[in-house]
């Protein structure tokens, strides 16, 4: 039985190479990076102890440097297992789950129809390409032109002009004996029982062909030059060729680029993505103006382990967003995921680097957000969680949504993380935990070394707003008051002990430090007199190699003289200072939860109210860093020095 190079096509595209190879060999795990779809083993033709055999997910090939085998998943089975070629392929189809095509004589022909009509949608392009410069194309070019495009770029993408007539380009291909059944069968024309003449389907539009994964054009999208045009975007019907829900535009031109940059970029549409290769982001691809599919995510996944899926920053971007969650959630595996770019508001991506270039973009790329965040800060959004009624609802969606997940191990450790920010939301006091319980506080420890959630439920955008972000990269200075006082007067820690170790910050440094001096402390001896001392948490934070970053801490406390929590300070003042500054901590916590109500308010209504309120409150936030708070008012015994630092 002879097999269609569209039904191989769809197995390799379904199953990576390295699924096949890896159920027969041990990858290698120091020169595998299965991030980049690069795998190593030892050679399963030949006898080695050096791997040598190497297959690459993005080709679909793998090859031995040692034996010199090579070839693609079908050749893998039947070198290695001996078995037939129609058997490695009915393998391989069930694995994918891909159906096999019935054996029918007609099939064979209609392999044949298809070839036949990628050479008559290569001639459309063709034609289409060369409209674009003749004195009717003179319209588009200046379009082309005023939307940045250069002429390099425009050849790249293969750029047309459909001419402003019903029957140009049917006439062009019939003219070069294209039969009219074939030309209907592309979706060039639009044609039927009630149509007496069938006309060209793209008129007085700027053309773009979509190529398939293997670069051969099978479809069009148009965008229509008249501005009365009813339908701004026109892409073809579906066709033997053309499935859209299977395609990502630009797939074949961004594969190579995607493995070299180890990353690639999903837009929401076609423009995008040229406006971004034009500025030197050659990863990127886009759906076919519809949200992403299933089917699309495997083909990204294909490119990349973790894509980041770019949304354009206005409610539609972020709506388009909160579906591609749900769609995603099933897909995940062990080092499978995605991140969130959300572009600034009523920005898409070619707006936003007309105007702001491409280190504008290259920051939101920069900071996309992984699923969990979209997932947590999507929930939150939702309304008010002051009651526990409300509290409970969260939760309970939270749950609900994680529990979509198929990965049984990514779906536990979502489940986890979950747990963890919504303890870290509404505290500690609504969890039954025993005090000082040791696998609690290795959990708590774990997530202050890693930064630890936000406290605030804004939008992406907002969240990437430098309203919000202005002072992300700073310690507040309370935080290292509150640390460094008891780095420098460990016995803080055991008057304060439920205090101190419940305390949870923003910061990632002070986060680390928190946990390294619990950490101290918890390994301290039994006899209560026998005390952690000054030195032997210096020690700890040094074997952390957290010494130089604590000294530099000291430093930002001595030049702004908070001196209540410097070495050389009075027990009773540090003691006095620190349990000032706890509870201006808890303050900024409350005002945190005052700044998540804000933003979820300004999300709602954009009203000029809605966002001086949440101004005001970033304000109050800001003011409360400053170090009148902390040293005003606190003790004057003997540690207090005639001036500040």
């Amino acid at each position: 039985m002879r097999f269609s190079d569209a039904f191989l096509d769809e197995i390799r595209d379904r199953l990576p190479i390295s699924k096949v190879v890896g159920a027969k060999v041990t990858f290698d795990r120091k020169k595998t990076n299965a991030s980049k779809g690069d795998y190593w083993a030892c050679c399963p033709f030949h006898g080695e102890k050096t791997p040598s055999f190497h297959c690459e997910d993005r080709k679909g090939r793998y090859y031995c440097f040692g034996c010199g085998a090579s070839g693609d998943h079908f050749r893998f089975l039947t070198e290695l297992e001996g078995i037939s070629f129609p058997e490695a392929v009915e393998r391989l189809a069930s694995e994918a789950g891909v159906p096999m095509p019935v054996a029918d004589p007609r099939q064979r022909e209609r392999d044949k129809q298809r070839a036949t009509l990628i050479d008559v949608m290569e001639m459309a392009a063709a034609f289409f390409q060369d409209q674009l410069q003749t004195a009717a194309g003179a319209k588009a070019r200046a379009y082309l032109r005023d939307r940045g495009l250069s002429a390099q770029v425009q050849q790249t993408f293969r750029l047309g002009y459909a001419l402003d007539s019903r029957n140009a380009l049917k006439t062009f291909l019939a003219d070069k004996g294209v039969e009219k059944k074939q030309i209907e069968a592309c979706g060039l024309v639009v044609f039927g029982d009630d149509i007496a003449v069938s006309y060209d389907r793209f008129r007085d539009r700027v053309m773009f062909p979509i190529p398939d994964s293997r670069g051969r054009v099978i479809a069009f999208a148009g965008r229509a030059m008249s501005a009365d045009n009813p339908a701004k975007y026109m892409n073809s019907p579906e066709t033997e060729l053309f499935h859209k829900s299977n395609v990502l535009y630009n797939y074949a031109r961004a594969r190579k680029p995607a493995h070299e940059r180890g990353q690639v970029i999903a837009a929401e549409g076609y423009m995008d993505v040229i406006a971004l290769h034009a500025a030197g982001f050659d990863n990127a691809v886009a759906p076919m103006g519809t949200a992403l599919t299933e089917r699309q995510m495997v083909l990204l996944w294909r490119l990349h382990t973790e894509p980041i899926l770019c949304f354009d920053g206005d409610e539609a971007g972020l709506r388009a967003a909160e579906r591609a969650i749900d769609m995603v959630l099933p897909g995940l595996q062990p080092g499978r995921s995605v991140r969130f770019a959300m572009l600034p508001a009523g920005q898409d991506p070619d707006d936003l680097l007309r105007a702001s270039g491409a280190d504008a973009m290259r920051e939101v790329l920069d900071g996309a957000q992984p699923l969990i965040e979209m997932i947590w800060s999507r929930e939150l959004r939702s309304g008010m969680h002051e009651t526990p009624e409300h509290r409970a609802e969260l939760e309970s969606r939270l749950y609900a949504t994680v529990r979509r997940i198929g990965d049984e191990a990514v779906r536990r450790h979502y489940v986890q993380a979950i747990r963890d920010r919504l303890e870290d939301f509404f505290g500690a006091a609504g969890h039954d935990r025993p005090t000082g319980s040791r696998s609690g506080d290795n959990r708590r420890q774990a997530r202050r070394r890693a930064g630890g959630p936000g406290r605030v439920a804004a939008s992406p955008s907002l969240m990437n707003s430098a309203l919000v972000k202005k002072r992300a990269d700073l310690p507040p200075m309370r935080e290292t008051a509150l640390v460094l006082s008891v780095v420098f007067h460990p016995a803080i820690a055991v008057a304060c002990f439920d205090e101190f170790a419940g305390l949870q910050f923003d910061h990632p440094l002070i986060g680390r430090i928190h946990a390294c001096v619990l950490d101290a402390l918890a390994n301290r001896h039994h006899d209560a007199d026998d005390h952690v001392s000054r030195e032997e948490v210096a020690q700890a934070l040094e074997n952390l190699g957290l010494g130089d970053q604590v000294a530099a801490l000291e430093t930002q406390l001595r030049r702004n003289g908070v001196w209540q929590a410097l070495p050389e300070a009075a027990f009773e003042d540090a003691v006095d200072g620190w349990r000032q500054a706890y509870v201006l901590h808890l303050r900024n916590n409350h005002l945190n939860r005052e700044l998540k109500a804000a933003a979820q308010a300004l999300a709602d209504d954009h009203s000029e109210s809605n966002l001086e309120r949440l101004v005001q409150i970033q304000a109050e936030l800001e003011r409360g860093e400053g170090t009148e708070a902390l040293i005003e008012g606190f003790g004057v015994s003997s540690g207090r020095p005639e001036k500040a630092f």
